[in-house]
C-alpha cells in the first residue's frame, strides 16, 4: 500500500510578528498520532507559530500543506473539516448554551441552512461528557467560570471531529484536577482514534508527561524539535527559558524544577 502523506507538512516557514522573528527555514511534518508540544519563552511567537499552521496568517516565505495540499489552496471550510483550533482568547458577547456551543464544531461539515441532525447532537452530547460537563448542557456559557468555559471549547474541538488538533494553552484557567483530566482526554482521544496534536504550554512537566515530540522556540528565529527524549534535555531547557534548572526522576518520568 502507498505510504499516507503527513497530516501536516511545513517546509521553509519564517514567521515575523512585528519586530520578534519567531522562526528561520523551520521545517516539520506532523504524523497521524503524535502529540506535539511548543514551548518557549513569553514573547517569542508561540502564538503565532499556531495561528500560522492553522492558517490564520501567512509565512513568507514557506509552505504548508494538510494532507498533501498546500493549505492557500484550501477554503476555510475545507480546513476546518481536517482542522480544529482552541485559541488562548474568546468573547461570548451573545447569550448561548453549553450545548448550543459545542454544536458549532458540526458546522463544518453541514451544508449552508442545514440544521444539525441527531447525529451531530449525539457527537456534541459526546464530548460534552468527555469533558466531565454532563449536566450544563443548557447552561449559559456567560455564565461559566473561566475554567467550565475552557473545557467547552475543548468539547467543541473534539465535536468537530477534525485529524489535527492545534490548541493555544489548553491548561489556562483550569485546577489541577481538570487540568489533568483534560489533557488525559485529549491524549486519550488522539490514540483511541488516530488524530494528531499540537498544543502550546508553559509547563515543561506537562510536556514531558503528555507529549511525544517537542518544539522549542529560542528566539530570534531558532528552533529546536523532534522526539521527546531527545530535545528535553536540562541545557537545552536552561538555555530556552534563561534560568538554571534540576532535573529528577519521577515514576511518570523526568520532571524539571527551577533552582
Amino acid at each position: 500500500m502507498p505510504e499516507l502523506p503527513p497530516l501536516l507538512k511545513c517546509t521553509g516557514l519564517d514567521i515575523d510578528v512585528g519586530n520578534v522573528i519567531v522562526t528561520r527555514g523551520l521545517e516539520f511534518t506532523i504524523e497521524t498520532g503524535q502529540c506535539w508540544c511548543v514551548l518557549g519563552r513569553n514573547g517569542v511567537g508561540k502564538t503565532t507559530l499556531l495561528h500560522t499552521l492553522a492558517g490564520l496568517r501567512a509565512s513568507t516565505p514557506g509552505s504548508i500543506e494538510l494532507n498533501a495540499i498546500p493549505l492557500h489552496q484550501l477554503s476555510r471550510r475545507q480546513v476546518a473539516q481536517k482542522m480544529g483550533v482552541v485559541l488562548q482568547h474568546y468573547e461570548d458577547n451573545f447569550p448561548a448554551t453549553v450545548l448550543e456551543t459545542v454544536l458549532q464544531g458540526r458546522h463544518p461539515h453541514l451544508h449552508n441552512w442545514q440544521w444539525e441532525s441527531a447525529e451531530d447532537h449525539r457527537i456534541a452530547m459526546q464530548a460534552i461528557a468527555q469533558l466531565g460537563l454532563n449536566g450544563y448542557e443548557a447552561r449559559n456559557i456567560q455564565t461559566l467560570s473561566g475554567g467550565e468555559r475552557q473545557r467547552v471549547s475543548i468539547a467543541t474541538l473534539l465535536a468537530q471531529e477534525t485529524e489535527l488538533l492545534l490548541l493555544d494553552e489548553p491548561t489556562n484557567h483550569l485546577d489541577l484536577h481538570h487540568r489533568m483530566q483534560v489533557l488525559e482526554t485529549l491524549l486519550s482521544h488522539n490514540r483511541k482514534t488516530n488524530r494528531a496534536v499540537v498544543m502550546v504550554l508553559h509547563d515543561i512537566n506537562l510536556a514531558a508527561r503528555f507529549a511525544d515530540h517537542v518544539l522549542l522556540l529560542l528566539g530570534k528565529g531558532e528552533s529546536r524539535l523532534g522526539k521527546k527524549e531527545q530535545i528535553l534535555e536540562t541545557a537545552a531547557l536552561e538555555r530556552l527559558y534563561g534560568h538554571p534548572l534540576t532535573r529528577i526522576e519521577t515514576p511518570r518520568g523526568p520532571a524539571w524544577f527551577p533552582q
